[in-house]
């Protein structure tokens, strides 16, 4: 994984990082794909993120140290005292964490002050049909109070114009359409330990009816408040939402052999098991920006200096590609953006192959740390082999 690093030694500042030495260290939201090198040990420095972050990180790590966490009201900005380790002295830091919108507990962080003006906006949805993304951005223009963005980490997972989605209300709706029209029938949802919860509500509201998940999900729901509208008694429900690795087409055709059974996998990537005829349907609902609503954001952001924080996809995600005209006098340069911040980076959960005519995107789904009992527990019959999306080379990209 590709990664900053302060010229100057010790940064002061690290987010979503957590393997080098800082003196404050930011945590976005807990998908595992910003939580690697965090565990139940470590120990480096005070920890801060949102308060539904912090209760969910003590979960995840049973036997973490609390005194290290620092929740920060969310929408509030908050000012730090740092030592500058050029000069030794102090330095002050102002930050405010904004709701990303992405998943519980999920913030963008505003740094302002002497180091300058910084936003990173870990995986966010800056979709401006939901209230709380208007919100996100009245919150995010009023602590800015016209200050220009210096340098911009951006989420591009979708930064490309060949994807665009629905928003995740519209989506939501496509999943209960899906089940309605298969009444007789039962249904698997792929999702995540975190995240997709609103599908979820949306469902069970609609239909009236309680959604199985397996009991550490049940765990996170409880957290959330939400565990009245769940279960782990699978003869409450003909619906369950199932770690989404587990939804492949053999392992549909085994559930079939039992009870007749459709899938569906709530994502803004193409899904190679995607075929109605079979029982098997993707609905695009993502809570990643699509790129119309990544273009309203630099509209209204306009920073100096732009990164994106998502390396790697099968088509060209570059926001300095893309947004570059939107940027001020350096023109989207990423010249010196690493000075005393320290920034997680990566491919964000998909590698590239290409195979006999196509691009297979590999889906990073941590196997390594859901052992077989687990997944026993988790409500399918699971493969021991890679879950994969799969496209033709050049096309484009739609999902």
């Amino acid at each position: 994984m590709p990664r900053f690093s302060s010229p100057v030694g010790n940064g002061l500042i690290a987010v979503d990082r957590w393997t080098e030495p800082s003196q404050a260290y930011f945590l976005t939201h807990l998908h595992s794909d910003h939580t690697q090198g965090l565990s139940v040990h470590w120990s480096r420095g005070p920890l801060f993120c949102s308060p539904i972050t912090a209760r969910l990180l003590l979960c995840k790590f049973k036997g973490f140290d609390a005194s290290l966490i620092r929740d920060l009201e969310v929408g509030t900005t908050h000012t730090l005292s740092l030592i500058s380790p050029v000069t030794g002295g102090e330095v002050k830091v102002r930050v405010t964490p904004i709701d990303a919108n992405h998943c519980p507990g999920s913030v963008m962080y505003l740094f302002q002050g002497e180091l300058g003006c910084v936003l990173y906006t870990g995986d966010f949805r800056w979709e401006l049909t939901s209230e709380r993304a208007n919100m996100s951005k009245s919150t995010l223009l009023d602590a800015l109070n016209g200050e220009k963005v210096d340098i911009l980490y951006l989420d591009n997972t979708y930064c490309n114009p060949c994807f665009s989605f629905p928003s995740r209300k519209d989506a939501a709706q496509q999943v209960v359409d899906i089940i309605e029209k298969h009444p007789d029938h039962e249904v698997v949802i792929g999702i995540d330990t975190l995240g997709k919860e609103h599908l979820l509500l949306h469902i069970s509201e609609s239909l009236k009816t309680k959604i199985w998940v397996w009991p550490e999900r049940l765990e996170i729901m409880d957290l959330l408040g939400l565990d009245e509208l769940f279960t782990t008694d699978t003869s409450q429900t003909r619906i369950r939402a199932v770690p989404r690795y587990s939804l492949t087409q053999n392992n549909l055709e085994s559930l079939n052999t039992i009870f007749p059974t459709i899938a569906i996998m709530p994502t803004g990537l193409p899904w190679s098991q995607n075929s109605p005829e079979k029982g098997a349907y993707t609905v695009p609902y993502t809570a990643h920006s699509s790129f119309l609503e990544l273009e309203e954001f630099m509209k209204v952001i306009r920073p100096s200096i732009i990164v994106g924080i998502v390396s790697s996809s099968y088509c060209l995600i570059d926001p300095k590609h893309h947004f570059g005209e939107m940027c001020g006098v350096d023109n989207c340069s990423t010249k010196g953006h690493n000075l005393f911040f320290k920034v997680m980076k990566g491919s964000h959960g998909f590698k590239v192959r290409k195979k006999e005519g196509k691009t297979k995107v590999l889906a990073s789904v941590q196997r390594s740390g859901v052992n077989i009992v687990r997944k026993e527990r988790r409500g399918v019959k699971i493969e021991e082999c890679e879950s994969d999306f799969e496209v033709p080379i050049g096309s484009d990209c739609s999902s």
